[in-house]
């Protein structure tokens, strides 16, 4: 009988046990051999060989080629054309067909196609004229285009929207600088809104106290003050205001104030003054006591006027 392991993954671990014991015998085996060298053990592998079959190139190409005229092929082998630029400097030109050129250069390798392209149109105008054949593209050409209008306007439907974007975009970054210039301005309004009302505010109290009688904040002159020396030069001769002048009326300013008003001799003697119909009550007006007369109706008069309403 086969005994059977109850446990597969034992089994299975005593088969990975074998195959490394294995592997590391064949590894000594070689060790000892001098198989093994030190470092990374990478195996190499051989260069693929470059195959130049000229001969059967040669063939393909007798296959396929066509023997047709050359305006038909209009096809031309030549080395490229003298390098003025070397030539004006003075320096020496190698031979046709023996430049060398570095092909990691592209500066050089690009020149050497123009240079090539130059000698190839110098060689095929005189053959093409020779064919008779016309180089120069004629007044009333219309050449046809190698996409559709349908693709044009694609383009230019992307070219249209790519605009109005931009537009759209220069549009909204001048609202923003609008916004912001308007801003300022919203502020530099309202500072001045609060420097007029407080310039207007500290009048009206200088009014009320009598420092001043001038009512010209009232009507908007604070903003038209005179700058510089005109300025000084009204603050320097300020007018009394009301109040004093009422004082300085009443009761007199500088030398006697008792007995101002006392008759002397020369004043009784003047009658230059006196006005008979004045003091007899002739005149327009009453001077007296109780000074206007009282010209509102009795009561009476007045119950009469209301019935006869």
């Amino acid at each position: 009988m086969v005994e059977i392991d109850e446990d597969p993954q034992m089994g299975f671990e005593s088969e990975e046990e074998d195959d490394d014991e294995l592997s590391d015998g064949e590894l000594q085996e070689a060790f000892s051999k001098g198989l093994l060298q030190p470092g990374l053990n990478v195996p190499l592998l051989e260069p693929k060989k470059a195959i130049n079959n000229v001969e059967g190139l040669k063939k393909c190409l007798a296959e396929f080629k066509k023997n047709l005229p050359w305006a038909e092929r209009l096809d031309l082998t030549n080395y490229p054309a003298v390098d003025m630029v070397a030539k004006a400097e003075g320096r020496a030109q190698q031979p046709e067909g023996s430049e060398d050129v570095n092909s990691e250069d592209d500066f050089q390798r690009e020149m050497y196609f123009y240079r090539q392209g130059q000698a190839t149109v110098l060689a095929a105008l005189p053959k093409l004229h020779k064919f008779k054949i016309p180089t120069k593209r004629p007044e009333d050409y219309f050449a046809e285009m190698a996409k559709t209008d349908q693709h044009m306007q694609k383009i230019r439907k992307k070219l249209l929207l790519k605009q109005a974007a931009m537009e759209k975009s220069e549009k909204a970054k001048k609202l923003r600088e609008q916004r912001k210039y308007g801003k300022k301005v919203q502020i530099q309004v309202i500072q001045n809104r609060q420097k007029q009302k407080k310039a207007m505010l500290t009048a009206v109290k200088k009014y009320q106290k009598g420092m001043t009688d001038k009512l010209e904040f009232l009507e908007g002159d604070q903003d038209q003050k005179p700058k510089g020396s005109a300025a000084k030069k009204q603050t320097n001769k300020k007018d009394p205001n009301s109040k004093r002048k009422y004082k300085d009326k009443k009761f007199g300013f500088g030398g006697k104030k008792k007995g101002s008003k006392w008759n002397n001799k020369d004043s009784h003697d003047d009658i230059s003054g006196f006005k008979t119909k004045m003091a007899h009550g002739k005149g327009g007006k009453h001077f007296g006591k109780g000074g206007k007369t009282n010209k509102r109706p009795g009561k009476e008069t007045r119950r009469k006027m209301k019935a006869r309403k």
